[in-house]
C-alpha cells in the first residue's frame, strides 16, 4: 500500500511538471494539502438475505481509500474518491475500517460498525429534532437491532422518496423549503426483505430571530466614531428608538444573551430620533448589521434636523435570509446624493417583513493609523472573530495584577463539546517581523495549558495561506505570564492580517473554567533593547546597568537593566537618553516592566530634555507602586503632557524620599518600556 502511495504521488508530481511551462513548475502548494478529515463511510445493504454491502467512502481533502472490510477477507481494496466497493458478508458484526489518503500520501482513518443479518430490524428507536441553528432543518437519528441503515421519507409531495438515507446510529439531516406539520416515515434496513417502520406528525419550524450575535465592531478610539446603537461604542445618549411616527412597525428591544438588538416587526417604516444633534462630516463610512427571515431589502435613511419628505435621501441594501448582513455604506452614497450630514438628527427604515438590526455607528480611518507594529494592547485597530466553537471578545481585565495591570485585554473560550475552537484578530496593516519571535501575555486557569499560535494572510479559506503553527504551554495557574513564540524562518514576503490563536488543540472543552483565558500584549516587533540604542546613568547615589535577566518567570528577556539604590543616599535616580525625542503621537501612557524584591516599592517616571541641570525642563513627575515581587507591568499616565518638547531622556527614582540600606530591597529590574 505504501508503494502505491508513494508511486502515485511521483506520478502526480511528474504531471504537474509536464503540464507547466518552465516557469510555471512550482509545485510547492503540494506542502500547503492538508490531512484528511471527517472519514466515515455509508452502507447500503441489499434486502435479499445474500449480505451483499455497497461500501461508499467519503472524506475532506482525500483522493482514494482503502477499505479493510473487517471480515476474513486478506487485501484491502482501493477506492477512488466519489467511486465505492461492493462486499459479500455472511450474517454477524464488523469492524469495516476506512483509510482516507490525500495526495501526498497522508492518511486518516475511521472504524465503523456493520450489522449484517437476515433478521427484521428490531427495536426501532427514532429521534426527530429540528436544528437548533439552521432555519427548516430536521436531524434524524435512528437506531435498532439487526439493522445497518434508514431511509427518511419527509413527507412533501411532489420530492421523490427517500429524501436522505445514513447509517444505523448516525445522525442525518433534511432541510425542508416550508414550515408545517408531515407525516414523516423512517424506514430501517438490514440484510433481511422485511423492514421496520416508524412514522410520525413532525411539526417543522423556522428559525425567526438571530441566534447568534453580528461579528464584534474593531476597537477604535472614541474621535473615530460616532455610535446610535451599539455595545462596542458609547452611543449617543437618549435616542428613541421608536418614536411616535404613526406607523404600523412594532418595535422590541431584543435580548440575544445579554446582547440587545433593536427588532422591527411588520416593517412599513420606522426611525430613531437621535439623542442629539450630531456631525458626520468627517465620518467616511456607516456601518449597520441586519438580520432577517423574510425581507429582501431595506432603506436606509440618515436624516438631518428638520428634513422635508421631498429631501430625504436613501440607499437601498439587499438582504440575504437567515444570516447576518453587515454592511459598510460610504458616506459619500448620500452626500452624493445632496444629503448634508454635518446636522444629522433621525434615521428612517423602509422595507417589509421582520428586521434585526445592530452596531449602528458612523466611523473613520483611525486619527492614528496601525502600521503592524505591536504590542497589540486591545485597546484598538483590531477586529476579533471566531470559529470551530470557539467564543473571542475584549474586555476588561479580570485580574490586573502582577505582569499586566492593563485596563483591557482579550477573552478566550472552548466551549463545551469543541475540539478547535479558533480566536483570529485581524489588524489593518500586515503584522511587521523585523523580530520573528513573537510574545504575550497569557492568563490561564491552570498549568499545562497548550496555546498554538500562527499567522494567516486575508485570503479566504479555502485559499489561505498560513505560517508554521507554534505552541506555547503555560507553566502557572489563574495568574499572569509571558509566553514565546519562535516564528525563525517566517516568510516575511507575505503579507499576514490574521493572527490566529487555538486553545489546547485537539482537546475537548467542557465548559467549565477551565477552557478560559485571557491574552494581552501581542508583540512581534523588536524589544525595546536597552544596549545599542540608549545611554545609561546614574545620579545622586543610583547605579544603573545592563545585565542577564535574573528571574525569567515572568518576563522571557534575555537582557534587562539593573537599578540600584546605594546605601545611605535619598533620590538615587537613573537616566535613559534616547537617539531621537520620544514620540507622544500614539499616546500619552508608558508602560514599564518591573521586578521587585517586595510589594509596595514605589518608581517614580518623568521625562527631561536634554538641556542639562539646572536648566532643564521636565514633565509631570508620575509615580506607580509595585503590588507584589516578582515581575510585573506598571503603567504610568502623562494627560497634558508638553509635545512641543523634545523629550530625550527618561528618569527613574526608586523609593523618593526613602534612604537605601545597601541591601536587595532597594535591588530592582526593568525591562520594556514601551508607550501607548
Amino acid at each position: 500500500m505504501k508503494k502505491i502511495k508513494i508511486i502515485f504521488k511521483t506520478l502526480f508530481v511528474l504531471f504537474v511538471i509536464a503540464a507547466c511551462t518552465d516557469n510555471l513548475r512550482d509545485i510547492s502548494f503540494i506542502d500547503a494539502i492538508a490531512p484528511p478529515t471527517n472519514v466515515s463511510a455509508t452502507f447500503d445493504i441489499t434486502q435479499d438475505n445474500t449480505g451483499l454491502v455497497t461500501i461508499s467512502p467519503t472524506a475532506n481533502g482525500a483522493t482514494s481509500f482503502m477499505i479493510y472490510f473487517g471480515d476474513n477477507t486478506a487485501d484491502p481494496v482501493e477506492v477512488v474518491q466519489g467511486n465505492n466497493v461492493e462486499h459479500t458478508y455472511a450474517e454477524g458484526s464488523y469492524d469495516v475500517k476506512i483509510v482516507a489518503v490525500n495526495l501526498k500520501g497522508e492518511e486518516a482513518e475511521a472504524t465503523q460498525q456493520l450489522v449484517v443479518s437476515f433478521k427484521a430490524p428490531e427495536n426501532l428507536e427514532v429521534v426527530i429534532e429540528n436544528d437548533a441553528a439552521i432555519t427548516k432543518q430536521v436531524n434524524i437519528t435512528a437506531n435498532a437491532d439487526f439493522a445497518t441503515m434508514f431511509e427518511f421519507d419527509s413527507g412533501e409531495t411532489g420530492v421523490t422518496q427517500p429524501v436522505v438515507t445514513g447509517n444505523i446510529g448516525e445522525t442525518i439531516s433534511y432541510q425542508y423549503q416550508t414550515p408545517g406539520v408531515y407525516s414523516v416515515k423512517i424506514t430501517a434496513k438490514g440484510g433481511a426483505i422485511a423492514t421496520t417502520e416508524y412514522t410520525e406528525d413532525f411539526e417543522v419550524t423556522e428559525i425567526l430571530a438571530p441566534i447568534a450575535s453580528a461579528s464584534n465592531p474593531p476597537s477604535r478610539n472614541d474621535v473615530d466614531v460616532i455610535s446610535i446603537f451599539s455595545d462596542a461604542y458609547t452611543d449617543v445618549a437618549d435616542s428613541n428608538f421608536y418614536p411616535n411616527w404613526g406607523q404600523n412597525t412594532q418595535y422590541t428591544e431584543f435580548d440575544l444573551n445579554g446582547d440587545a438588538i433593536i427588532q422591527y416587526s411588520n416593517l412599513n417604516y420606522q426611525g430613531i430620533d437621535i439623542g442629539s444633534e450630531i456631525d458626520a462630516s468627517s465620518m467616511e463610512m456607516l456601518h449597520i448589521d441586519i438580520w432577517t427571515a423574510d425581507a429582501t431589502s431595506i432603506d436606509i435613511y440618515p436624516l438631518p434636523n428638520g428634513v422635508q419628505p421631498a429631501d430625504e435621501k436613501f440607499v437601498t441594501k439587499q438582504l440575504v435570509v437567515n444570516e447576518w448582513n453587515s454592511f459598510d455604506i460610504p458616506m459619500t452614497d448620500f452626500t452624493d446624493q445632496g444629503l448634508p450630514v454635518n446636522a444629522l438628527k433621525q434615521f428612517k427604515f423602509v422595507g417589509s417583513g421582520t428586521v434585526f438590526i445592530d452596531n449602528l455607528y458612523f466611523h473613520k480611518a483611525p486619527s492614528v493609523p496601525f502600521n503592524g507594529v505591536t504590542p497589540i494592547t486591545f485597546e484598538d485597530n483590531f477586529q476579533l472573530s471566531s470559529f470551530d466553537g470557539g467564543d473571542i471578545s475584549a474586555i476588561a481585565n479580570p485580574d490586573a495584577s502582577g505582569i499586566n495591570t492593563s485596563s483591557r485585554v482579550l477573552k478566550m473560550v472552548k466551549n463545551a463539546g469543541q475540539i478547535w475552537a479558533g480566536s483570529k484578530i485581524t489588524i489593518t496593516e500586515p503584522f511587521d517581523f523585523s523580530n520573528t519571535t513573537v510574545k504575550l501575555k497569557v492568563w490561564s486557569p491552570r498549568a499545562g495549558l497548550n496555546l498554538l499560535l500562527k499567522f494567516e494572510d486575508d485570503q479566504g479559506w479555502p485559499n489561505t495561506v498560513a505560517s508554521a503553527e507554534i505552541t506555547a504551554t503555560t507553566t502557572v495557574s489563574n495568574a499572569w505570564e509571558e509566553l514565546t513564540f519562535d516564528f525563525s524562518g517566517i516568510d516575511t514576503s507575505i503579507a499576514f492580517y490574521n493572527l490566529v490563536l487555538i486553545m489546547d488543540n485537539g482537546t475537548q472543552g467542557d465548559g467549565t473554567t477551565d477552557y478560559t483565558i485571557y491574552v494581552d500584549d501581542i508583540s512581534t516587533s523588536p524589544e525595546f533593547n536597552l544596549e545599542p540604542k540608549v545611554g545609561l546613568s546614574g545620579f545622586d547615589g543610583g547605579d544603573i546597568s545592563i545585565t542577564n535577566n535574573p528571574d525569567t518567570v515572568g518576563n522571557m528577556s534575555g537582557r534587562v537593566a539593573k537599578m540600584v539604590k546605594n546605601a545611605g543616599q535619598v533620590w538615587a535616580g537613573s537616566k535613559i537618553t534616547v537617539n531621537s525625542p520620544f514620540s507622544f503621537v500614539g499616546g500619552t501612557g508608558v508602560k514599564v516592566k518591573v521586578w521587585s524584591p517586595r510589594a509596595g516599592l514605589n518608581l517614580l517616571l518623568k521625562f527631561e530634555d536634554a538641556t542639562p541641570w539646572p536648566n532643564t525642563t521636565a514633565s509631570a513627575e508620575v509615580t506607580a507602586t509595585t503590588t507584589s515581587s516578582g515581575w510585573q507591568e506598571l503603567t504610568f499616565n502623562f494627560p497634558g503632557i508638553n509635545t512641543g518638547i523634545e523629550f530625550t531622556n527618561l528618569v527613574l527614582i526608586m523609593d523618593n524620599g526613602t534612604q537605601g540600606d545597601g541591601t536587595d530591597n532597594f535591588t530592582i529590574y526593568i525591562d520594556d518600556i514601551t508607550q501607548f
